[in-house]
């Protein structure tokens, strides 16, 4: 094998597929890199059996051939050469892989290619196009609400609903669940997965947005997703998810459209006081046209009061401020919706006039 690449481009793409690499070793070769130069194209190649990328970029391929670096050293060593505009790869008798950078050079100890696992490139089942800047917001938007919590593995994973013309993400850890909706750019067959959250975010860090499309295959055992060079796989999570529709409420008795800046900065202030503590509580006020939002401790009390458009009747309510500002971090919109039914059921964030998402928050009992 022997190539020429740019060293920049290269040191991208290693980076990208670096991401598969696993953190514990069951199986040697998979600490490695396959690179496989052929035709224009060296294609790199990086999987934990859970999580596979490969990513393809153009060289000069002199020979064609196969071989398995060590994964986070060539990593490291690529890292350190994105000002090299020429990196020649040279695959030698001895199995090392010789790298040539103006005058200097150095060489890795590496694996004979066909050592590595063989995977099936076969299409899968069913598909759905997507824009790759709609997927990426779409994960972002519900990600930070996936349980943390090995004792529901299942909830460790966001949940992908497709509906023929649509694509719906949700996340929920028990105390919080995040729901978006996306376009699809073409309509699609009736279909779900769970798919696990460190994929997810992978996933939506290599898509590379703009006006690229994504399409993804899946089947009953794994989610394919091909987007800008890239292919990354992963296993789906077995299992049935919650009925997420019967936790969201059908009618409400207090609605209110604030300024979601202002609620953001009010937020962080109030929550001073209570950031070190386990709830983080905060309690919300509304009546009239005003919220009064407030938090007490041993060290003192923040009152802030913000202007709202108010539907329905008064409410008091407390919440773990971190959940409420984690939604408000993720959405775009100048004000957001919240509606309550009473202080002990959940609240609901939306935008004013769309259902492009929802946010549902459990408040905390305070009596």
């Amino acid at each position: 094998m022997r190539i020429v690449c740019d060293g920049l481009t290269l040191a991208d793409a290693v980076l990208r597929v670096s991401k598969a690499l696993p953190q514990k070793v069951s199986n040697p070769v998979l600490e490695g890199i396959k690179l496989t130069a052929r035709g224009d194209n060296l294609v790199l190649f990086a999987t934990d059996l859970d999580l596979t990328i490969e990513k393809s970029i153009q060289a000069d391929v002199i020979t064609e051939g196969e071989v398995v670096v060590p994964g986070k050293l060539f990593t490291e060593y690529t890292r350190k050469l994105t000002n090299e505009q020429q990196i020649e790869l040279i695959l030698t008798n001895e199995q090392q892989l010789l790298i040539k950078y103006t005058d200097s050079e150095g060489v890795l100890q590496c694996l004979d290619g066909t050592e590595y696992p063989a995977f099936s490139q076969e299409a899968r089942e069913d598909s759905f196009l997507i824009g790759e800047e709609e997927f990426q917001d779409m994960i972002n938007k519900v990600i930070f609400s996936v349980s943390v919590d090995d004792a529901r593995p299942i909830l460790k994973g966001i949940y992908l609903e497709i509906e023929e013309y649509t694509v719906t993400a949700v996340a929920l850890d028990g105390f919080r669940m995040a729901i978006c909706k996306k376009p699809l750019e073409k309509p699609a067959h009736k279909m779900s997965a769970i798919v696990p959250s460190r994929s997810m975010n992978e996933i939506s860090k290599l898509l590379e947005g703009g006006d690229n499309i994504a399409t993804a295959q899946l089947d009953d055992k794994t989610l394919v997703i091909k987007a800008s060079n890239t292919t990354i796989s992963t296993r789906l999570l077995a299992g049935e998810y919650i009925n997420y529709k019967q936790i969201i409420p059908k009618d409400y008795t207090t609605s209110l459209t604030i300024n979601k800046e202002q609620l953001t900065n009010a937020l962080d202030r109030v929550s001073i006081l209570s950031r070190g503590e386990k709830k983080n509580l905060v309690t919300m006020d509304i009546k009239e046209n005003l919220l009064e939002m407030t938090a007490n401790s041993e060290l003192g009390n923040i009152k802030e009061n913000i202007g709202i458009r108010l539907w329905g009747k008064d409410m008091t309510i407390s919440f773990n401020a971190k959940y409420v500002n984690d939604c408000l971090k993720v959405v775009p919109h100048e004000f957001v919706k919240m509606s309550f039914i009473t202080s002990i059921n959940p609240c609901i964030i939306t935008p004013p006039e769309s259902d492009e998402y929802l946010y549902l928050i459990l408040p905390i009992r305070t009596i």
